[in-house]
């Protein structure tokens, strides 16, 4: 089975920071396995700038340096590698400055009838002034869009200053708050599983589901990423945006349609029903810890302190909690969310755990009854596995053995799997905003998790303790345990 691959219209990525890390390892890449795809029109054009004074050629050459590292030999050849680099233009910007916008603006005048989408790969100290000189010079018109990355903001003050400053020149409707994680094929496969299908969503509710779980995992640690995220932090970085989205997608209603404002009004009513973690109830429902030296992948590893330099620090490297959504379809069901650096391993799901059946008409020779789980694996391998009771094959009684119907995607349809960054900027060119954050949602968001922030400010206590290579601080077991049940170590 192949992939049907949709054109789009011709358009203009203008790459703020296109010398960075996200743009040499993500954006830059992700457009070459579209072009390769057929799906780039011909008349499509990517413009890199950054505050280096290069020429076009050296960018290029960053470039075809950049594919080749990050997409794999088997995945490229030559000949689609010279056609790509030919879209490829660059000009030295200030970002908080008025260099080089002239420049840009006389650059991009005859593409002004085009789509023109305007990626800005930078900290978002550059947001606003970005957008500010974008409206100023000229280019912030009908046909331009801007996407923005995380962080918006570090708190709920100063995500609402971030938006104010990008709405001042841009509508809502232009405006593109990106996720990586609402691209993921698994995710959106979560919204087809729920309304596409008519067996999950009569089950969908506190009657026929236990609990819910949500893991990010991830096997490195800070790398040298120590500075920014000694400011940032596990809630922060994780929580606050990629987790509180897919708990959002779990919980939320189902859509009148499957437009971007029908989806993005009912995530906002879960964040709105999200019961508030006080002072009172932050020791008993939120559990942070913080690595210390230990062992990954196969080789010893130091503590956060030795790579942040530091004798001290209250930041977070793990953060788990429970969380509950107060309305009638999911009263009494915990969302149990965890985060962490340093774990076992990287990978991300959703297990959605039953309730089991209210009664059993097998005698105790059958073994116990497990719940039926579906688990929906984002990364590494994504997938959707349900788990059922069978019997075991063969004589000698009645044996229950739970296993699972498992769907890898790349199994199942024979195909690549697209990274997250090929589909949502084609979506941004196509004006679909479904799977991007709107500017209530993300104050919303951060409305919910401020208070938590605010009571570890509050607190005498550092963050637990936790060896690397290991799922997290014992509290962290404690938590789900109290209430009769275990995390699910790596999925299920």
């Amino acid at each position: 089975m192949t992939s049907r691959v949709i054109p789009v219209v011709p358009f203009v990525l203008v790459v703020f920071g296109a010398t960075g890390d996200l743009a040499r390892r993500k954006l830059l890449p992700a457009m070459f396995h579209r072009d390769m795809a057929g799906q780039l029109p011909e008349a499509a054009k990517i413009i890199g700038t950054a505050r280096g004074k290069l020429t076009t050629d050296v960018f290029i050459a960053l470039a075809r340096e950049s594919i080749i590292e990050h997409v794999p030999a088997d995945e490229r050849n030559e000949a689609d590698l010279e056609h790509f680099i030919a879209r490829l233009d660059y000009r030295a910007v200030e970002a908080d400055g008025d260099g080089g916008w002239q420049e840009l603006t006389q650059t991009l005048t005859p593409y002004r009838e085009r789509v023109n989408v305007f990626y800005l790969a930078t900290g978002p100290a550059l947001f606003g002034p970005i957008c500010e000189r974008l409206g100023r010079f000229g280019m912030a018109h009908a046909n331009a869009r801007v996407v923005v990355e995380k962080p918006i903001g570090k708190n709920l003050e100063s995500a609402k200053e971030l938006n104010a400053a990008i709405g001042k020149v841009f509508p809502e409707d232009r405006v593109y708050r990106i996720d990586h994680y609402l691209g993921k094929e698994a995710v959106q496969n979560l919204m087809a599983l729920r309304f596409a299908n008519g067996l999950f969503e009569p089950l969908w509710d506190a009657a026929h589901i236990d609990h819910v779980q949500i893991t990010v995992a991830e096997s490195l640690g800070v790398e040298g990423r120590a500075g920014y995220y000694d400011t940032a932090g596990a809630l922060r970085d994780m929580v606050q945006n990629h987790i509180l989205q897919l708990l959002c997608l779990v919980a939320m209603e189902p859509p009148a349609r499957l437009d971007a404002d029908s989806v993005r009004d009912e995530k906002l009513k879960v964040l709105h029903s999200l019961k508030p973690i006080a002072d009172a109830l932050s020791t008993q429902a939120v559990v942070r810890g913080q690595y210390r030296a230990g062992a990954s992948a196969g080789g010893a590893v130091r503590g956060y302190l030795d790579e942040l330099g530091a004798e001290t620090s209250t930041t977070e490297t793990f953060v788990a909690l429970k969380a509950e959504v107060q309305n009638w379809r999911w009263a009494g069901v915990p969302f149990y969310l965890r985060t962490g650096k340093r774990m076992p391993e990287r990978v991300s799901d959703i297990v959605i755990t039953f309730r089991p059946p209210p009664h059993s008409v097998f005698d105790a020779s059958a073994g116990p009854i497990e719940a039926n789980k579906l688990v929906i694996r984002l990364q590494p391998d994504e997938g959707v596995k349900l788990w059922l009771m069978t019997k075991d094959p063969g004589p000698g009684g009645m044996r229950l053995r739970s296993v699972p119907l498992d769907m890898s995607f790349a199994n199942a349809f024979q195909v690549r799997n697209p990274d997250a960054y090929e589909r949502l900027v084609l979506d941004v060119v196509r004006g679909n905003q479904t799977l991007f954050m709107r500017r209530d949602e993300v104050e919303a968001a951060w409305t919910w998790i401020e208070p938590i922030l605010e009571a570890w400010s509050n607190a005498a206590d550092l963050p637990k303790p936790y060896t690397a290579g290991t799922w997290g601080p014992s509290a962290a077991v404690a938590l789900i345990e109290r209430d009769g049940r275990t995390w699910l170590d790596g999925g299920a």
